[in-house]
């Protein structure tokens, strides 16, 4: 009897997310819920009165803190980890 195998890069569990999120700085959960929001890095730069270099930084390291290869996979991570995915989502005027 064959055993079903998922082949999913990286594991589902909300707590698997919950850990990598926790290995983040307090900085940087405060970008990566800007990032997922859509917000450019320059606004998110002017935002939090940081360069546009230090985001790129900092949005590079939550990439690989939280091993997504890409914005789009990231997004869908943060919608399974409750300290963000029950953030309001801002609205732009």
């Amino acid at each position: 009897m064959k055993r079903w195998v998922s082949r999913a890069p990286h594991d589902c569990r909300p707590a698997f997310f919950c850990d990598r999120f926790d290995t983040l700085t307090p900085r940087e959960r405060e970008l990566l819920g800007l990032v997922v929001s859509g917000r450019p890095n320059k606004q998110i730069a002017a935002e939090l009165g940081i360069s546009d270099i230090t985001v790129k930084i900092h949005r590079g390291q939550v990439m690989r803190k939280m091993q997504a290869g890409s914005l789009a996979v990231l997004v869908r991570m943060t919608e399974r980890i409750p300290a963000v995915s029950s953030r309001p989502i801002p609205t732009y005027s």
